[in-house]
C-alpha cells in the first residue's frame, strides 16, 4: 500500500509539530503550509528533529487561488486546518484580521474540495472558546455556543462552515473542539508559557517579578500531543462528526501558578502582581470540556493532567534556560 499524504495548514504552530510527529511516526508524506517559509523558523519542527522530514510549501490561505492550486498539487488523502491567529485577547486587538484568517481560511478550503471534487478527508481546529462561559459544568458537542470574543466569534463561524459543506455536499469534514491544550512548544505570548518561563526565571535570579490579570478563571488544560491524537481519530471514522476534546477537569489560574511555582521551590504570592489591563474586555469565567463522546467513539482519552503538564513544561524550560 502506498503511504497516506497529509497536508497541514499552520504547520508552524505547537499543534503542528506535534501532528507532523505523529503522522511520520505513521508513515504518511507530510506536506506543511507556512505564509512564507522562506521567513518562518518553523522552531517546533526543529525542536522535534523532524524539520528535513516534511515537505514545505509557501502559501496563504485567505487567498484561493493560492489555497486551491496547493491542494490540488499535493492531492492529500487528509487536510488539517491548524492555521489562522490564534491569540483571543490578539483578536480584541485585530478582530478583522482574526476574523479574515479565520474563518475565511477555512472557506477557501472547504470550496477548494467542492470544486476538486476531492476525496480528502478534513479536520477544522475548532475551539472551546465557541462555548463562552460553561457554567461550572462541562460542555459536550450539544451544549449551545455563546462566543465572547473576536476570535470566539471567528471560530463559530468557521465551525458552523464546516457543518453546511459537509451536509451539502458530502464532504468529509469534522471539526474538533479542543479545549486548552499546553506542551514546551506553547508560543510564549500564552499565559501558560509565560507563566513558566517567568517562574524558571525568578528561581535563576533573572527576573524579580510575575504581572499577570485575573486568576480566578477556571480552564480544562491538556498535553498538545494527546489532543492532536484526536485530530488524526477523527479522520479515520467511517463518517465525520464533530467531537469535544478535554480533560474534564478545570483549574483556575491560581491553582496553576501556584503549581508552576511549587515546581521552583517559591512562593507565587512574593512574586506574582496584578495588573488590570491584561484583563480582558470579556473573560471567561470557567471553561471545561466533557470529551464521553470522543472516549467512546474514538476510544480517546487524555493522559495528561494539569500538574503534570506543568512539571513536563517546567522541565523543558529549565533545559532551555540552563
Amino acid at each position: 500500500m502506498k503511504n497516506k499524504v497529509a497536508l497541514i495548514f499552520g504547520i508552524s504552530g505547537q499543534d503542528g509539530g506535534y501532528l507532523s510527529k505523529l503522522l511520520l511516526s505513521k508513515q504518511y508524506i507530510v506536506h506543511g503550509v507556512s505564509r512564507d517559509v522562506e521567513t518562518s523558523n518553523f522552531s517546533g519542527l526543529k525542536a522535534l528533529n523532524i524539520f528535513d522530514k516534511v515537505k514545505l510549501h509557501s502559501a496563504s490561505l485567505i487567498d484561493f487561488n493560492t489555497t486551491f492550486k496547493i491542494i490540488e498539487y499535493v492531492d492529500p488523502d487528509e487536510i488539517y486546518n491548524l492555521s489562522g491567529q490564534s491569540s483571543v485577547g490578539l483578536s480584541f486587538t485585530y478582530p478583522i484580521q482574526t476574523m479574515e484568517s479565520i474563518t475565511l481560511g477555512v472557506t477557501n478550503i472547504l470550496e477548494s474540495l467542492k470544486l476538486l471534487n476531492s476525496s480528502s478527508r478534513f479536520y477544522n481546529a475548532s475551539s472551546s472558546e465557541c462555548f463562552g462561559n460553561t457554567n461550572n459544568k462541562p460542555a459536550h458537542e450539544l451544549s449551545p455556543f455563546n462566543p465572547r470574543s473576536p476570535y470566539a466569534v471567528a471560530k463559530v463561524a468557521a465551525h458552523w462552515q464546516v457543518i453546511n459543506y459537509r451536509d451539502g455536499y458530502g464532504i468529509f469534514a469534522c471539526s474538533g473542539i479542543l479545549f486548552n491544550h499546553e506542551s514546551p512548544l506553547r508560543s510564549p505570548q500564552f499565559v501558560t508559557r509565560k507563566i513558566i518561563s517567568t517562574a524558571v526565571k525568578i528561581s535563576l535570579g533573572v527576573e524579580k517579578n510575575l504581572v499577570l490579570g485575573d486568576l480566578s478563571i477556571y480552564r480544562d488544560w491538556g498535553w498538545a500531543p494527546d489532543y492532536v491524537k484526536a485530530m488524526w481519530l477523527m479522520l479515520q471514522q467511517e463518517k465525520p462528526y464533530d467531537y469535544v476534546i478535554s480533560t474534564g477537569q478545570a483549574y483556575s489560574l491560581k491553582d496553576f501558578v501556584n503549581e508552576v511555582f511549587l515546581e521552583v521551590n517559591l512562593d507565587w504570592q512574593d512574586y506574582v502582581d496584578f495588573d488590570p489591563i491584561l484583563v480582558r474586555p470579556s473573560e471567561l469565567k470557567y471553561s471545561c470540556g466533557d470529551s464521553k463522546k470522543a472516549n467512546t467513539e474514538l476510544g480517546w482519552k487524555a493522559n495528561k493532567y494539569m500538574p503534570e503538564i506543568v512539571s513536563s513544561m517546567i522541565d523543558s524550560e529549565k533545559k532551555l534556560q540552563s
